[in-house]
This record gives C-alpha cells, structure tokens and sequence, in this order.
C-alpha cells in the first residue's frame, strides 16, 4: 500500500495593522506593506485598525476618527486592497453599523463577557474575534463560545492577550494556547498587547515591544491557528500603545521565522 503524504499545514492567519486609524495615507502605506508580505509568504492577511480606543488610561488620550471616519477608512482599504478588515466595537449600538463594512467583527478584552454585545455580534453574521480578559483563566473562554453559538455564531475565534500579573504588568501562561484548541476553540495569539505594561507610564500604557517577537515564535511553536499583531513604521510616534508595536520594518524577517516554526510544529 502506498504511504500517503501528510496533509500540508494550514497557513498562520495574520491579523495585523496599526493600533489605531490616524489617516487613510498612514492606512495604506501599512496595508499595502502587510498585503505584500502577506502574499510572500502564503498567509491569510486581515487588516485591523480601531476606529475608537474607548479604554485609554486617560480621558485626554487620542482615541480615533470615530465610527463614521473610521468605518469609511476601513472600507477604502478592504477595496483598495481586497483584503478582510477587523475592528473593535464597544457597544451594542455600533454593531449592525461596523457589520456593513467590516469582516471581523472583535470584542475588547475588558468586554468579553458582555453577553449583550456578543449577542448582537454573533447575530450580524459576520465572524467574531474575542479577546480573552486578562482576568479569564482558559476554560473560561468556553462559557463566551457559548454565547456566541448560542445567538448563532459559529465562524469565531479566541485572542489571548496575556494575564494580569500584579500592577502595571501582564504574563503569558502558554499552556493555555494547547489547553482552548483542545476544547475546540481557534485560537489567535495577540504578540503586541501580551507586551503592555497597563498605566506603566502613569497617564498612559507602557511596553516591552522588543519582546513581542519573542512571545510571537513561542506561541507559534505552542501552536495557534493565527497572529495578533500591531505594527507602524515609527511606533514612537504612535499616539496609542507606541511602546508594544512591533516595527513595520521588522515584520518581513518575523514573519518569515514564524512561517518556518509554525510549518515544523504541524509537520
């Protein structure tokens, strides 16, 4: 009897872009980079920027466009690039309207276990991406599937995005990534805000974006069915969570680490 051929694995998703929608310009100069290397490597690309960062440390921090700019943002570069576009919603209210333009529509790690938003999420029909609370132990996340499924959501993921570890501080436990695609769940590792220092910086977040690539290729090799990643060309500029970006700069040589690793650990 002839052997079969394993099956190939299947490709990291890539869910990647700056945190937040500063202009159109800023928004394809990124997209345009990331669809690149995207193709390059055979990756799955969706585009994600927040029109509204509504959790800021501070009330005087820049928060976005707003829905109606950043919705518009977004369109232009899902056609302009065909490409899947992600963003975050903060309430109900916001949901059919993002829903129109958006492909993935993604619950904020403080908001995960809203049942009223991720009911309404779950009933656009679109896919959901939820942020798993720093505050969730793994097998929590089934009782947010559960909602989901429940208003008729099949077509979701989970993104952990680290523990709260004391003040001003996040851990990532790895044996979590195994422990929620055992239980069925497609899990998605957010590289960049594992890295957050929340407040660290008193009136706004802090980072260890040097170490973003390093949690990157161990969840990875933890295996993970997809990647988190926020990325600007100056990050020092960025007026949200500049200090955890990974530099656009730096993401052709990590991805293609990460396109290795993650073949090896499926072989």
């Amino acid at each position: 009897m002839t052997k079969k051929s394993p099956a190939p694995p299947k490709p990291l998703l890539l869910i990647a872009g700056p945190c937040v929608l500063e202009s159109q310009a800023l928004a394809f100069s990124i997209a345009k980079h990331l669809a690149g290397l995207a193709a390059e490597f055979g990756l799955p690309f969706v585009f994600k920027a927040s029109f509204d960062k509504a959790n800021r440390t501070s009330g005087k921090s820049f928060r976005g466009p707003g829905l109606a700019q950043g919705l518009k943002i977004l369109a232009a570069v899902k056609k302009k690039f065909r490409c899947p576009v992600l963003t975050d919603i903060h309430d109900a209210v916001q949901v059919k309207t993002a829903a129109r333009v958006v492909d993935i529509l993604q619950i904020p790690a403080f908001l995960c276990r809203q049942t009223d938003l991720l009911l309404a999420a779950a009933a656009t029909g679109r896919a959901v991406n939820v942020k798993k609370g720093q505050f969730l132990a793994p097998e929590d996340v089934d009782h947010i599937a559960a909602k989901l499924r429940s208003g008729g959501c099949r077509d979701y993921y989970i993104t952990e995005r680290g523990t709260s570890f004391g003040y001003h501080n996040l851990v990532v436990d790895m044996r979590g990534l195994p422990l929620m695609r055992q239980a069925g769940h497609r899990v998605i590792f957010d590289a960049t805000h594992s890295v957050q220092r929340p407040g660290g910086n008193g009136a706004s977040t802090g980072g260890d974006g040097a170490l973003a690539p390093v949690l990157a290729r161990a969840a990875v090799a933890a295996g993970v069915d997809g990647l988190f990643i926020e990325t600007h060309p100056k990050p020092e500029q960025s007026p949200s969570d500049g200090s955890n970006m990974i530099p656009l700069a730096q993401m052709e040589p990590l991805l293609r680490t990460l396109k290795v690793i993650h073949e090896a650990s499926r072989a």
